[in-house]
């Protein structure tokens, strides 16, 4: 009895909880992030900055520049060039146009029906990238040559007479003129609408392939409807890969066109490299970004997809 009376040991004090370690681990991944923010920093931020303190200075070369905040720069230049500005927009969205219709089957070909030629398909694709962007439209430029056999074929088949009318060639000729820019601006940015378009294609379940034909729908039916609607985020992409550099390239208006299908991009080049009109270029450059971001915002909220590839 004695020992089922007896009381129990009493128990060691308990040791106030203590508070976890902070765990360093946080700290990682905003010092990975660092050297990205320097990088943006030193060479996109910077540079901005430098521009738009450009875009509104007044003097010359010999004398110097002084910023004057001479905001009718902007007004000058947008009024002076504005033919370029459009230009630009037309080739531009004509050869984001030409990419995708010629990138979507292609794509869908590599990513539905491709098979074992699927790494082929994608090297051919993305073969262009092994060369030089200039080398590859100084080609077009031997391509698309007086008397050559493109020209030749397309004489043949009246094909000329028809982009006559249009205003896009003179004559029996193809250098020098809308055209000529035209297709160089879709062969050299045509990897990019294509690879997109094929990362978003890839990813469609093919179950619901499966289920559009149990239902007895037809191809162009489940293309229409499940096909098309889940690629958008690749086209979204693809258009905006290849409409955005293509709008501020000048070297295809350079090499394949003629002083009346000169882009605003062949203007900056003028007038920061021959003219040394600082303060002109820089606001060109400026018009030119806000133009394109103001159209990438409105075409991202017309589409109604934000998942982009």
């Amino acid at each position: 009895m004695s020992t089922l009376t007896e009381a129990p040991p009493p128990l060691a004090p308990t040791e106030p909880a203590r508070k976890p370690p902070r765990r360093r681990g946080r700290l990682v991944p905003y010092w990975l992030l660092l050297p990205g923010i320097l990088w943006l920093i030193v060479f996109f931020a910077l540079p901005m900055i430098y521009q738009a303190s450009t875009s509104v200075q007044t003097g010359s070369l010999e004398e110097g520049y002084q910023v004057t905040w001479r905001f009718a720069t902007y007004w000058d230049a947008l009024s002076g060039y504005y033919p370029q500005f459009l230009r630009s927009v037309l080739y531009a969205g004509s050869a984001t146009i030409l990419c995708l219709v010629l990138g979507y089957p292609l794509a869908y070909l590599i990513a539905f029906r491709a098979g074992r030629w699927r790494n082929l398909i994608m090297i051919l694709v993305i073969a262009p990238f092994f060369t030089s962007f200039l080398i590859r439209t100084l080609a077009w430029k031997t391509i698309l040559a007086d008397g050559g056999p493109v020209v030749g074929v397309l004489n043949t088949l009246h094909v000329l007479d028809v982009t006559s009318w249009l205003g896009m060639t003179q004559g029996d000729r193809v250098l020098a003129t809308p055209l000529a820019v035209v297709t160089g601006l879709t062969y050299n940015f045509l990897p990019f609408m294509v690879l997109p378009l094929y990362t978003s294609l890839e990813r469609i379940d093919p179950r619901l392939h499966e289920a559009a034909n149990d239902l007895y729908a037809r191809p162009v039916t489940t293309f229409r409807k499940v096909t098309f609607p889940l690629s958008m985020p690749g086209v979204v992409s693809g258009t905006l890969l290849t409409f955005i550099p293509a709008a501020g390239d000048y070297v295809n208006a350079d090499l394949l066109g003629s002083t009346d299908t000169r882009m605003v991009g062949n203007v900056i080049q003028t007038q920061f490299l021959r003219v040394l009109d600082y303060p002109t270029a820089a606001a060109l450059s400026f018009i030119l970004m806000a133009a394109i971001l103001v159209m990438v915002t409105l075409y991202i909220r017309r589409s109604g997809t934000e998942d982009l590839v």
